[in-house]
């Protein structure tokens, strides 16, 4: 049974720019409040950084970087701070889901269960991973040389809204083990949790101005940190139009960019899968976190002979998901972040039912939760991969079914899209598995299961899904420069 949050966990604070270790208003005093998704209701109030408070970041970061208090501090040294970091994160785990699901609207036991301890292991994992880095050297007959992967320099992290607290500390703590300092700006939408971590990092000891938070809109804050000189790495996840405006910017200081950006993964279910499991774990794969999450298996394809055995019970267990208040431990989907947010899901199922697809179950918003941008849990089927509800992310609880005849015909629907980020395959042929998935145009590929995560493997997308990869040693590799050093014996 699952503890009660307290009510002395159950604070919502205002929240301050975080620089160089203080918590700040911003210059031109101004803010803007976040909207709690489950009520509409004012949340808190934020403070509305600008051009110039980001200018004021990068620059303490650029002279905290240059001073060495943290690029030249032995590693185990980081790395004791980092676990502190981490053991923070667990000890404040209650109140950091409660303001999590508040901001997100995403159901408590995900964000307790799996959220915030994924971003406590972050940096944990990091932290050690930096001290048993392989460092190269080779011999010649008069001379040595060695690689050193020092780090880059000032890091901009651009965090999307949908997962705000993990995905910060997926990118901070590699950034900062490789001993970088960084400026981080999470999503309007919900920037509370990620600035919760300035807290967390004043107490665990991380030296003034190493990590930088900044709220404020992306067209003025997320725009100096794509395009400021001192900047040296940018780490951008969202949508993928976003991400181009990220590259162009980054391009006239040739910074390097990592690059996350959208999916429309398929997820293949052929006729030898073990139903009851692909049913499940396709249920998962698209309606967690209120199906606002990139790697989603939201075109779901299905072989035709068992197409309609699969659609019976696909829609049975959707019928089973519990929409609710995200505070609820029974909850199973909470509200989407906005309201323009859930207007644009309705007019893509809308749109999909005028292109000829049909309606299994949902199709509107939750009658019983007026208030909130509730959306009910909705099956679209007999789609054709055409469509713009096959070829368009619209990142919410809406799967679409695809018959398919052929392990040839999966093949060439899966990669009949703009997007490559990841996708999944039910079978029983472990051969058919290998065949598919190395056919496949993504970056991540998942065989009866979805979203297992080991941290040591590199993560990223092919096509329009972004570019580059991060996660063990490619992290490294993104946040340093290797440098070749070659000495004469």
């Amino acid at each position: 049974m699952t503890k009660e949050i307290t009510a002395e966990q159950r604070v919502i604070r205002d929240a301050k720019l975080f620089i160089g270790g203080e918590y700040l208003e911003a210059l031109s005093g101004e803010t803007f409040n976040t909207i709690n998704p489950a009520t509409n209701k004012k949340l808190a109030t934020v403070a509305n950084g600008g051009e110039a408070d980001t200018r004021i970041a990068i620059v303490t970061a650029q002279r905290t970087f240059e001073s060495g208090v943290w690029s030249r501090m032995p590693v185990e040294e980081r790395s004791k701070i980092l676990c502190r970091m981490a053991d923070l994160i667990m000890m404040k785990v209650d109140e950091l889901a409660y303001v999590e699901s508040m901001d997100v609207g995403k159901p408590i036991k995900e964000s307790r269960g799996f959220d915030i301890p994924r971003a406590a292991s972050n940096f944990r994992f990091f932290a050690e991973m930096a001290k048993y880095m392989v460092h190269e050297h080779y011999d010649m007959s008069n001379y040595m040389s060695y690689v050193q992967y020092a780090p880059a320099g000032v890091t901009s992290l651009i965090i999307p809204w949908n997962l705000p607290f993990m995905q910060m500390t997926w990118k901070a703590s590699a950034a900062l083990a490789a001993g970088n300092t960084v400026v981080v700006k999470p999503a309007s939408y919900t920037p509370l949790s990620a600035v919760m971590l300035g807290e967390i990092a004043n107490e665990a000891g991380l030296p003034p101005g190493v990590l930088n938070i900044l709220t404020g809109p992306g067209s003025t804050v997320g725009t100096v940190m794509c395009t400021h000189p001192a900047v040296r790495r940018i780490s951008f996840v969202g949508e993928s139009n976003t991400g181009k405006t990220v590259m162009r910017n980054a391009a006239e200081n040739l910074i390097p960019v990592s690059l996350e950006l959208g999916g429309k993964s398929a997820n293949i279910v052929f006729e030898d899968a073990e139903l009851d499991e692909a049913v499940a774990g396709s249920i998962e794969a698209i309606f967690r976190n209120q199906g606002e999450i990139c790697l989603a298996g939201s075109r779901i394809l299905v072989q035709e002979s068992i197409y309609d055995q699969f659609l019976d019970r696909f829609v049975a267990a959707v019928k089973q998901i519990k929409v609710g208040d995200p505070m609820d431990e029974e909850t199973d989907m909470g509200a989407l972040v906005s309201k323009g947010h859930l207007k644009s899901v309705d007019e893509y199922v809308q749109i999909g039912l005028a292109e000829g697809a049909k309606l299994a179950y949902g199709g509107k918003r939750v009658p019983h939760l007026p208030d909130g941008n509730f959306y009910e849990p909705t099956v679209l089927y007999d789609v054709d991969n055409k469509m713009r509800i096959a070829q368009e992310e619209i990142f919410g609880p809406v799967p679409v079914i695809i018959p398919f005849k052929t392990e040839e015909d999966a093949i060439r629907i899966a990669n009949d899209s703009i997007y490559g980020l990841a996708g999944v395959v039910w079978t029983n042929d472990l051969r058919r598995g290998q065949r598919v998935t190395s056919q496949i145009h993504s970056g991540l590929l998942w065989v009866n299961c979805w979203y297992v995560r080991d941290l040591r493997t590199p993560f990223g997308g092919a096509k329009a899904s972004g570019i580059g990869r991060e996660g063990g040693r490619h992290s490294f590799d993104f946040y340093t420069e290797a440098k070749t050093i070659t000495m004469k014996k």
